[in-house]
């Protein structure tokens, strides 16, 4: 008797920290944001145990994700936990891993097909921009931690901090079976800076360097797909793929990808 009632308090208390999502294929990713790889999906109505809860991308209004018992998280908007505060302990570890830092030749590259313009003006889009195509906070840039007008190697420091947000989202979007070297890593971040990282998530290049295919081979083949603009192939993007697949096959010993942790 004594048992099962130990039995079936233990099962009373994994009910209790047990929620249903509501939406109906949620995504559960490797890191607290919509930029992470997706590791699983969960079905409205599975229920789900939390192990700790941290802050990430807002999804509707609401900052939290639950990292699951599955070791992945998932946007608390789209789980019943009654609250839009946090239910449980925060996480310690947010992240998976940092994102590996591009290297020189992968600056220098971005560098060189974005253009420098050493002071502020109003870019196509209607934003302030200064130095390699960085967008400013204000008209007068006043986010830049750098004399304006920019010196080149300013401009390329700027230049670094804006591609950090692509070397965290390549870094998130790629599996373990995803071998990269820093250079084909630095092809991939030129890559993601100027298409977006919701393109390349989404893209069949992803997805066959997470199959574990030869990734020169790989980036041989698909780069140069990304070449259009207005249904037309554009000359400058023709010589910003080639130049990628050039430093993906330029020899290196430095690894970049999956990150050691």
């Amino acid at each position: 008797m004594k048992f099962a009632a130990l039995a079936a308090l233990a099962s009373a208390v994994a009910s209790a920290n047990a929620y249903a999502i509501t939406g109906d294929t949620v995504n559960c990713r490797s890191g607290p944001g919509t930029n992470y790889a997706v590791k699983k999906t969960y079905a409205k109505g599975h229920d789900v145990t939390l192990s700790c809860q941290t802050s990430g991308t807002t999804v509707n209004g609401n900052s939290i994700w639950d990292k699951t018992s599955d070791g992945c998280y998932v946007s608390d908007y789209y789980v019943k936990t009654g609250s839009n505060s946090y239910v449980t302990k925060k996480c310690s570890d947010t992240t998976t891993c940092a994102a590996p830092k591009s290297n020189q030749a992968t600056v220098n590259l971005i560098a060189e097909y974005e253009g420098f313009v050493d002071h502020v003006y109003t870019d196509a889009t209607g934003h302030p921009t200064v130095g390699y195509g960085h967008l400013c906070s204000n008209s007068k840039c006043s986010d830049v931690p750098y004399h304006i007008p920019l010196s080149q190697a300013d401009g390329k420091k700027l230049l670094a901090d804006d591609m950090k947000k692509y070397e965290k989202c390549i870094t998130a979007m790629l599996t373990s079976k995803a071998v990269v070297n820093l250079n084909q890593y630095g092809a991939l971040v030129s890559w993601a800076f100027n298409m977006g990282c919701g393109a390349a998530e989404s893209s069949t290049l992803v997805k066959r360097l997470n199959a574990g295919e030869n990734v020169n081979t790989v980036l041989s083949q698909e780069l140069p797909k990304w070449v259009h603009g207005d249904g037309k192939v554009l000359p400058g993007l023709v010589r910003r793929r080639n130049a990628e697949i050039a430093l993906a096959k330029t020899p290196t010993s430095d690894k970049a990808l999956p990150v050691k942790c």
